[in-house]
């Protein structure tokens, strides 16, 4: 059942089965939500549109709806440039995802999978066994991203816990530091590998979408429809943390069991993100920061936005790769950390400023 809130701001009241769900979702983010959508379909036209073979958006259109006018035009369409513009518009939304979530959780605006340490968890799991066991990097990549994002997250929970409790700041400085002592593993492996498979392992640190195909969509989608329901049914509990975890325990939240659940689905969303194209460096961060001030809403809703700004980040970035120095294509996370770095020094100088007042 529909219902209109007259109360300020206007928002959309959702209720059903007998109480047990009840949304109140504010119009103005909804319609906001839904503009980035459009946008977000725009930008995905453009990108079918530019490359060193031009076309126009009618014959995408027509390529798409299998009237194509040539065969060379629907190879261009169907095997490279669609496939690559879904795996980037997904990443980016899980990446962004998984950002928003670890923000929640630590209760500080600079966590971000790949500043702490959990993207390069991930990297260093594929590498490792794309250097040592290739044979079995392509069907267990991503389970072994995944078990090697878990292990860095707990980790770096367990190195930043003490008899008072866990500390944001304390989970992000440890984090970076064992971020870098996984960086330098990683890099004694590309060192020391055979020459072949190092190779192939640097091309996927550098954050590449340019081999992505439907095999990658396919894995994205699979876990993106799996792990989004998840996350938005602990929105909830998620809200009520960002309270303080005394003030979530006596709403009857179970924080410890909630703070693991969602550290175990932003890893996940960040190292099935990593295993398809390697590491994008902080779009987790841009995403939520830039979503928040985009629209104010409730948790789920800025899950979404974010999910949404984080699939226009990383679509921006792998189109501006690709034809601004054409035939030169730059990889997407090298777009992505020249745009997040600037950013990350802005927001950690908000930070250092409001703890000094």
């Amino acid at each position: 059942m529909w219902m209109i809130d007259n109360a300020r701001p206007v928002a959309l009241v959702v209720r059903g089965f007998r109480e047990r769900l009840a949304l109140r979702l504010p119009v103005n983010a909804l319609g906001v939500f839904a503009g980035l959508l459009v946008v977000i379909l725009g930008l995905v036209a453009i990108s079918l549109t530019l490359g060193s073979y031009d076309m126009n958006l009618v014959q995408v259109w027509n390529t798409l709806i299998t009237q194509s006018e040539s065969e060379q035009m629907s190879t261009v369409v169907w095997e490279f440039r669609f496939p690559r513009t879904l795996v980037a518009a997904l990443v980016g939304a899980m990446l962004a995802l998984s950002g928003a979530s670890l923000q929640n959780v630590t209760r500080n605006g600079l966590a971000d999978p790949s500043l702490v340490g959990i993207s390069q968890g991930a990297g260093l799991a594929v590498v490792a066994v794309t250097v040592l066991w290739p044979d079995q990097a392509g069907p267990w990549r991503p389970w072994v991203a995944f078990g090697g994002s878990l292990i860095v997250a707990a980790v770096i929970q367990g190195l930043s816990w003490n008899r008072r409790g866990g500390s944001s700041i304390r989970f992000i400085l440890m984090g970076i530091g064992v971020a870098a002592f996984i960086s330098s593993i990683t890099s004694a492996l590309m060192t020391y590998g055979q020459i072949d498979r190092a190779m192939s392992a640097l091309a996927w640190l550098s954050g590449s979408i340019n081999s992505a195909g439907w095999g990658e969509v396919k894995m994205l989608f699979a876990w993106f429809v799996v792990l989004l329901p998840l996350m938005l049914m602990l929105s909830r509990s998620m809200a009520a943390l960002q309270m303080g975890e005394v003030t979530a325990i006596g709403l009857g939240v179970p924080a410890r069991w909630i703070r693991v659940a969602l550290i175990s689905v932003a890893v996940g969303f960040a190292a099935i993100a990593t295993a398809a194209v390697g590491p994008l460096g902080f779009v987790g961060l841009i995403a939520p920061h830039a979503a928040r001030r985009i629209s104010r809403s409730g948790v789920g809703l800025h899950l979404l936005i974010s999910a949404v700004v984080g699939a226009f980040v990383v679509t921006l970035a792998d189109l501006l790769g690709r034809v601004l120095f054409a035939p030169v294509q730059i990889p997407a996370g090298l777009v992505t950390a020249i745009i997040g770095v600037p950013i990350f020094i802005v927001l950690l100088h908000r930070a250092q400023a409001r703890s000094s007042l």
